[in-house]
């Protein structure tokens, strides 16, 4: 079986920190790909200031460009709203049922996975990679880390976000370090985030 990794997320927009923490995960792993998942709407977030799907999309396959072993995909683009992790996986599942599909996630979001719909059906059925991240609150040990398909790996730790990026871009200041050079153009060109 081909073993895929996906990394969701909004890419609102991508940036340096998704593809050195992608490209981590692909060089110390036995994944083949790793697929960002461009996510139309997070039930845990405003859509307010979230760029149309075809936008993000379109950013992050500028910004892997020079990856081959990693993808862009809008499997959510076409089922129903809001988008619901357990649902894509089973939809990817019966698309693709000689792929092993492993599911990438913050250290943040581990924390709220009781919260997540289907979530004991999520971590029974898949992989699950956490990579180490900075969040607010207490941080514990999450019991989830006990089980066997949950593996936490030593990626690097990344301070960046999107809603910073965002924050700067509206403030006129530069981001350019922060994001692949095909997302600072692509950006630059545009009134996104103003």
């Amino acid at each position: 079986m081909k073993k895929i990794g996906l990394f969701f997320g909004s890419f609102n927009p991508i940036h340096i920190g998704h593809l050195i923490l992608a490209n981590y995960i692909l060089e110390n792993s036995d994944m083949e790909e790793l697929w960002f998942v461009v996510s139309p709407q997070n039930p845990f977030k405003d859509k307010k200031s979230l760029l149309k799907d075809h936008n993000r999309l379109d950013m992050v396959q500028l910004s892997i460009k020079n990856y081959p072993n990693m993808r862009a995909s809008n499997v959510e683009f076409s089922l129903p709203k809001p988008s619901y992790t357990i649902d894509t996986l089973t939809y990817l599942h019966e698309k693709h049922p000689d792929y092993s599909f492993s599911l990438i996630m913050g250290e943040d979001n581990l924390s709220s996975l009781h919260k997540w719909k289907n979530y004991e059906t999520l971590i029974k059925n898949h992989h699950i990679i956490v990579y180490p991240r900075v969040f607010d609150g207490e941080k514990k040990d999450s019991d989830y880390l006990q089980n066997e398909n949950i593996s936490l790996i030593k990626a690097p730790v990344i301070e960046l976000s999107a809603t910073e990026i965002r924050t700067m871009i509206k403030d006129g200041k530069n981001v350019r370090p922060m994001l692949p050079p095909e997302v600072f153009d692509y950006l630059d060109g545009s009134n996104f985030y103003k």
